[in-house]
């Protein structure tokens, strides 16, 4: 895969992540819970997953790998998988799609702050400032420039920086874990773990109910392939050929995608502002970013 269909694939995983917040909404609206969203999504996106693993293992092109580390390593970790659906969907149920979108991007420098505290990286001057321009991007992508802090769901802020956490702390835990697996089935293993999560934490027993199950099974394959089965394995077959610098900048579109769906499907109040907000992020993301593809170094710390 050369560079530009690297990045392609990178730009439309990013995007398909984005759209997942509208499509929790509508079955939100529809009467569904958090476990049933997160648990049919779960599911068949493990089963999908495993079923591609099944076609892809039965033939002989595809590359060879170690897979010296312990499945049920692998599985565990996927416990931050499911961590991150539910505290994120959580905070969709209680806040705009559009606001949960931005508290989720805070992964950026809760990442680095997690990476401080536990690994001993220290952020750069740079990184630094990057930090304090997210976070007033941020207030003004969230409205807290128009609206006092109490017209906001407060438990719903709280999912929201909990989510962000939950997944800075996937995103460390994806790249140290199971890469001597392929892509597809490290994905299986870890969307696994995800099901099991909820099926203990949520106990979604009414999805085995055949009424329940065939209403919500549109929102689940959406979910399934926009959220567990596309991003996933386009990231892991873009992200290699651009760099992760690149790639973060690329991945930022899930931004602006989430915002505008919410806007356009959900019509969700977006005000001048908060759109300023959004763009400042973006802009920040990609300053912190393209600088270092030009080094021999595209980790981005």
């Amino acid at each position: 895969m050369n560079k530009t269909q690297g990045a392609i694939a990178v730009f439309l995983g990013a995007a398909s992540f984005g759209i997942l917040s509208t499509f929790v909404k509508k079955a939100y609206e529809q009467g569904y819970s958090l476990g049933e969203v997160t648990g049919i999504q779960a599911f068949l996106g493990a089963l999908i997953l495993w079923i591609l693993w099944i076609v892809v293992a039965r033939t002989k092109s595809q590359k060879k790998y170690p897979a010296k580390s312990s499945k049920w390593k692998i599985i565990l970790a996927g416990v931050s998988t499911g961590t991150v659906s539910i505290l994120y969907y959580k905070c969709v149920q209680l806040v705009p799609a559009s606001l949960a979108i931005v508290l989720l991007m805070q992964y950026i420098w809760i990442g680095q702050l997690i990476e401080f505290i536990f690994f001993k990286v220290k952020p750069s001057a740079t990184q630094i400032i990057g930090i304090v321009c997210i976070l007033i991007g941020t207030v003004f992508a969230t409205g807290l420039i128009e609206e006092p802090l109490s017209s906001f769901s407060i438990p719903g802020l709280i999912y929201g920086v909990l989510a962000a956490t939950a997944y800075s702390v996937f995103m460390i835990v994806n790249g140290r874990v199971g890469n001597d697996y392929p892509p597809i089935h490290k994905s299986a293993l870890m969307i696994t773990g995800a099901f099991l999560l909820i099926a203990i934490t949520l106990q979604p027993v009414s999805l085995l109910q055949s009424e329940t199950f065939i209403g919500i099974l549109p929102y689940g394959l959406l979910l399934a392939f926009f959220g567990t089965v596309i991003p996933p394995l386009l990231f892991a077959y873009g992200m290699p050929s651009i760099g992760y610098s690149l790639g973060a900048v690329l991945s930022a579109v899930e931004l602006p995608v989430a915002v505008c769906m919410s806007y356009l499907v959900l019509h969700e109040s977006v005000s001048w502002m908060k759109w300023l907000g959004v763009i400042f992020i973006l802009l920040i993301i990609v300053w912190k970013n393209i600088p270092k593809q030009k080094s021999s170094n595209p980790t981005l710390n």
